[in-house]
């Protein structure tokens, strides 16, 4: 793929390197390109990193060919929610692992990506740029090259939509508390004074008597934040059995990543990507009477 850029007049005797970096071409890519690829031009004409650019100059250069993988090709079913150059957004079911580890070497969803780009005739790596737990579904966020990945994590914003057990009223309301490690647990977290900053704003979008159903904004990114934080105010997850939830009405923790915002890493466009409700939240949501009253225009 060719980058391409046109010097504005504020940008007159930049040196080009600074010029890039300004436009978020991360150094490692710069470096990359000068020695793994064939370097950039101005005009068509090949141009040093430490060299001036001047106003009206087209800026070109190719990006270099992508890495090897070490992710198997697999026919993992996978749902393209977007798609295009720079980005693609897969709708992950709840009960399929993001990326291979040790206890999920295979099945997962990079293993699904990289068989779709195999089907496809492409080559290409697995770069999710928003990762979320196994039994959560909905959005994720994949970069598409090594240019797109740093714009697109400093753009992403999601919003996920869960239902917690117990009757909040209707509203904003936001629970700011350290999340570290818990000590009985390999996996678990916990507020704690010695745990980092952590922020999660939320809207309760309706609530009946047993479940309520919210829209959670996490400001930080720590693991497990959603989950950890609406024990903490005393409404666990449902399903979340890990923090005080109960499995009786669903059998997984009721978490969906539902809204996606990011910008084009070239124009700084924003894209809106949603996706509903997967049919075990759908019941879950429709037996306590949640789902009536909001809309996604209110996510």
């Amino acid at each position: 793929m060719e980058l391409r850029y046109i010097v504005p007049p504020e940008a007159e005797g930049q040196r080009l390197g600074l010029f890039l970096r300004a436009r978020g071409v991360t150094a490692g890519l710069i470096r990359s390109v000068k020695h793994a690829g064939n370097g950039f031009f101005a005009d068509g004409v090949p141009l040093h990193t430490d060299r001036p650019v001047h106003a009206g100059q087209c800026i070109t250069f190719v990006l270099p060919p992508e890495p090897a993988t070490s992710v198997v090709p697999q026919p993992v079913p996978i749902t393209i929610a977007y798609e295009d150059d720079f980005a693609a957004v897969l709708d992950k079911p709840a009960g399929l692992a993001v990326h291979p580890t040790l206890n999920y070497p295979d099945g997962t969803l990079a293993n699904g990506w990289i068989y779709h780009l195999q089907q496809a005739g492409r080559t290409g790596v697995f770069r999710p740029v928003n990762r979320i737990d196994k039994n959560t579904s909905g959005l994720v966020l994949c970069a598409q090259n090594a240019f797109a990945a740093p714009l697109l994590g400093a753009s992403a914003e999601k919003r996920y939509l869960a239902i917690v057990q117990g009757q909040l009223p209707l509203g904003p309301g936001r629970v700011e508390a350290p999340i570290g490690r818990r000590g009985d647990s390999i996996i678990g977290r916990c507020v704690t004074p010695q745990g980092k900053y952590s922020l999660t704003e939320y809207q309760v979008l309706a609530a009946g008597k047993n479940h309520s159903l919210l829209a959670c904004t996490p400001r930080t990114g720590r693991t497990h934040q959603i989950r950890v934080h609406m024990s903490y105010i005393g409404h666990p997850l449902a399903g979340d059995t890990l923090y005080g939830g109960s499995a009786a009405a669903i059998g997984r923790h009721a978490l969906h990543c539902a809204v996606l915002w990011f910008c084009d890493p070239l124009t700084g466009e924003q894209r809106r990507i949603e996706s509903t409700l997967p049919p075990d939240m759908q019941t879950l949501a429709y037996e306590n009477g949640l789902l009536a009253g909001w809309d996604f225009a209110q996510l």
